[in-house]
Order: structure tokens, then sequence, then C-alpha cells
């Protein structure tokens, strides 16, 4: 190994200890998707930022009825999908397993609940806009149907996506800890 003061000790090239130099793969593995639920976080907080937008609109009536419809029930528990982000971000610090439980666990309740009842709710809308062509909501002259469908699969794939590197998470953290109990 080189020392900082100068050049490497003889008879050694420094190769004798990068078996010393290694991380252990599951903290490797939770840096890295640490990282990436932090993406998704961002990324849900875009959407909900968007949705906020859209409720502030059209309740204050700051742009006419025409240009952004008034939300659906489904978007009102969906503001509560902040919650999961935050225990997530929570988490993060200190590797804090409780508050990961919690945000997988709120995910699906805040998060993956309302944008199935939200699908639900516009189907028939969806449908009448298929059959008929007729649309009786809009956002920037776009059918809000088809604009809140598109937000839907854009949220169920973040959503999704932040379970499934959670779990992923979730298991790397337990398999640290059972290696600290083992010693």
């Amino acid at each position: 190994m080189a020392s900082r003061a100068g050049p490497r000790a003889e008879g050694t090239d420094g190769s004798d200890y990068q078996h010393r130099e290694r991380v252990a793969s599951h903290y490797q593995m939770s840096v890295a998707l640490k990282s990436e639920i932090k993406k998704l976080i961002y990324m849900q907080v875009a959407i909900w930022l968007l949705l906020l937008a859209q409720m502030c609109v059209g309740h204050l009536k700051l742009l006419p009825h025409d240009q952004v419809a008034m939300p659906y029930q489904w978007e009102y528990p969906y503001l509560l999908s902040i919650i999961p982000s935050l225990f997530g971000l929570m988490s993060f610090p200190r590797n804090n397993i409780s508050y990961l439980v919690l945000s997988m666990i709120s995910t699906g309740l805040f998060s993956v609940a309302p944008l199935i009842y939200g699908s639900m709710e516009m189907f028939p809308m969806a449908q009448q806009l298929y059959r008929h062509g007729k649309a009786y909501r809009f956002i920037f002259g776009f059918s809000a149907v088809s604009v809140m469908y598109l937000l839907v699969v854009v949220a169920v794939q973040v959503h999704g996506w932040q379970l499934y590197y959670s779990k992923k998470l979730l298991d790397s953290w337990f398999t640290s800890t059972q290696e600290k109990k083992k010693k």
C-alpha cells in the first residue's frame, strides 16, 4: 500500500492489500438502492406537485373551467402520498428499518390504493371517450381522462419500482443486521 507521505513499501506493488479495500456487497447495494429510491421519490413529488397545482388552479378558478377541469375524487386522497415519501427519506440516514416499513405500507395505502380507485372512477369517462369521441372535461385542450390516465400509468410505475427497491433495500439491511448479530 502506498503511504500518503511517499512511495510504496519496498517489495510490494500494493496488490496484496486489494482484498482489504473492498466494500461489503450489502453496503454497496444499500447505497445504490437508496440512490434509486431517492430518484423515484423526487419523481413522485413532481407528480404530487402537478396534481396539487391542478387542484389549486381548479378550485381557485385561476384559469377558465375549459382550460383546467375540476379534480377527480381520487386526487384528494392521493395528496396523502407525500407521507410515504417522507418516511422513506427519514429512513435513509441511519438505515431505520421501521421508517422504511412504514413507507412501504403507507405507499400501498396512500399511493397505490387511490390510483386503483382513480382508474375505476375514470373508466366510464374513458369508455365514453373511446366509443363516442366525446370528452366533457379538459386540461389545456386535452381530454382530462386521457391526461389523468397517463399520469396514473406513470405514477403506478414510480410507486411499483419504489416498492420493489424498498423491499430489496430492506433485505439488504436485514442481511447486514444479521451479520452484525453473528459477530
